[in-house]
């Protein structure tokens, strides 16, 4: 077997604070509430030489973005069948979920291409989020596959890895 290696980032200062609801099948939903999420990133690679190594500093500067767009935010998931915009202005977000009706400020509201607000669909879209932005760093390092661990409380969390 080739060597493998996984740098790993996890830091306090790439926390975010987010509300959300989660939706269950039959569609009834947990109340609006929030988590400290905690994320952690796994690259992997089988080369660590000088030619393709990666600053972690680059590699943080983008999940800081991540907790800033996400940070002290209502998450919305879009693509939830119990799911639906009834008026979107720059002030306010006006939808209902699960049949109950909400007007939020827009500007506290981020709303998330994905089928349910779960520690799951948050480490896929925070995977998704992140390759797009370093697509060339994860180029140049020659990362064969990636993993998010999304934690919502400690010993409690979903991660999602894939092959790049």
């Amino acid at each position: 077997m080739p060597d493998q290696y996984e740098v790993r980032i996890r830091k306090e200062a790439l926390k975010f604070a987010a509300s959300h609801m989660t939706v269950f099948p039959d569609g009834t939903k947990e109340a609006l509430h929030g988590h400290q999420y905690q994320p952690t990133l796994s690259l992997f690679s089988g080369e660590t030489g000088f030619e393709s190594m990666i600053a972690f500093s680059t590699i943080k500067e983008s999940m800081k973005k991540i907790a800033k767009l996400w940070d002290e935010k209502v998450l919305i998931a879009t693509g939830n069948p119990f799911f639906e915009i009834l008026r979107n202005t720059r002030e306010e977000i006006e939808f209902t979920l699960c049949g109950k009706r909400y007007v939020l400020p827009s500007d506290e509201v981020v709303l998330l291409k994905v089928d349910n607000i779960t520690c799951e669909r948050l480490a896929r879209a925070y995977f998704e989020f992140l390759v797009s932005d370093l697509e060339e760093v994860l180029k140049k390092g020659k990362i064969s596959s990636m993993c998010v661990f999304i934690e919502e409380s400690p010993g409690q969390g979903a991660a999602f890895r894939n092959e790049l």
